[in-house]
């Protein structure tokens, strides 16, 4: 468990480097869900993500002896990047583990913010054992894209900007993958206002995390078939800790259902979101009955989309 104050403390050593994003309503959406929608706009975040949140609270805190190590990370692209960015400005490189089919432009947004990058097979297997081979004989300190509390700290401070402009509430829904911004969100809303109902967003082909919930332990994913290329990961042990004691609910959405959900925001809204942000649209377009007359709060993870490739 995060408790409260410390993710408020993160707010305050992380606000100089990032930004305090918009928050967006559309009276279209509305209408088309029977709900208030209060978007939470992380896709014009610094590194384009969400991310930058918690890589930069986690690097905040290593000490001059820790950054001269060396930092090391496996990412599909935007914890990657926003790690980069963060390690950079203390002028020193990040080594990134990422898949060799990961997305351009968020290969290219790793290489831009100054990480070097070591390809890993497309699986979490590949992923954990290049970096372990990669610590091994570097004796780097990693910082994890989302089992780490100093992550989870900093991805909360979303939540928190987003209850303190819009405190009246019922619901938030966040995307769910390794779980760090789910879980931030729980820790810093549940304890604000625990009768806020908060709700994790997940791909049917990578749903370990609803799987996960009804078995009471942790499982692994069956498939990562998914156009959502930030939400293939396993759920980490911390974050389903957190998960299995606080959340309200786990929402699974097909690859139609996300991909609808993104068109609308790009049609509706005018802006630039990626499917792993658009899924938590999806996730109230499926559950209209559930959720109709609710103010609901959804964030937008991040907006980096290789624009050569849009899915309709």
């Amino acid at each position: 468990m995060i408790k409260l104050q410390e993710i408020i403390r993160s707010h305050q050593r992380i606000k100089p480097f990032i930004l305090r994003t918009p928050i967006f309503t559309n009276n279209s959406l509305n209408k088309m869900t029977g709900t208030e929608i209060f978007c939470k706009c992380e896709n014009f975040q610094k590194s384009g993500a969400f991310k930058i949140r918690g890589a930069t609270n986690a690097v905040e805190l290593l000490s001059q002896s820790d950054m001269e190590q060396g930092i090391a990370t496996a990412s599909s692209g935007n914890h990657g990047a926003a790690l980069s960015m963060a390690v950079s400005r203390r002028k020193r490189k990040v080594t990134v583990i990422m898949p060799d089919n990961s997305s351009k432009i968020k290969v290219d947004n790793v290489l831009r913010n100054g990480g070097k990058i070591i390809w890993c097979k497309p699986n979490q297997e590949s992923r954990e054992n290049t970096l372990k081979e990669f610590v091994k004989e570097t004796n780097s300190i990693i910082i994890h894209p989302y089992n780490d509390k100093n992550i989870i700290s900093g991805q909360g401070t979303a939540a928190l900007e987003l209850i303190e402009e819009q405190p009246d509430l019922d619901v938030i829904i966040t995307p769910l993958s390794g779980g760090g911004l789910l879980s931030g969100t729980l820790c810093a809303i549940k304890n604000i206002r625990s009768e806020i109902q908060v709700y994790g967003a997940e791909p049917k082909e990578a749903d370990d995390a609803y799987r996960s919930l009804i078995a009471g332990r942790r499982l692994s994913n069956k498939t990562t078939n998914t156009i959502c290329d930030g939400l293939r990961a396993q759920v980490g042990e911390i974050n389903f800790s957190i998960i299995k004691e606080m959340v309200d609910g786990i929402i699974t959405l097909s690859e139609k259902q996300i991909i609808d959900a993104m068109y609308y925001i790009w049609e509706r809204m005018k802006i630039i979101v990626e499917p792993s942000s658009a899924i938590v649209l999806a996730a109230v377009l499926k559950n209209k009955s559930i959720f109709a007359g609710k103010k609901i709060g959804l964030i937008f993870s991040g907006g980096n989309v290789n624009l050569k490739d849009i899915p309709w």
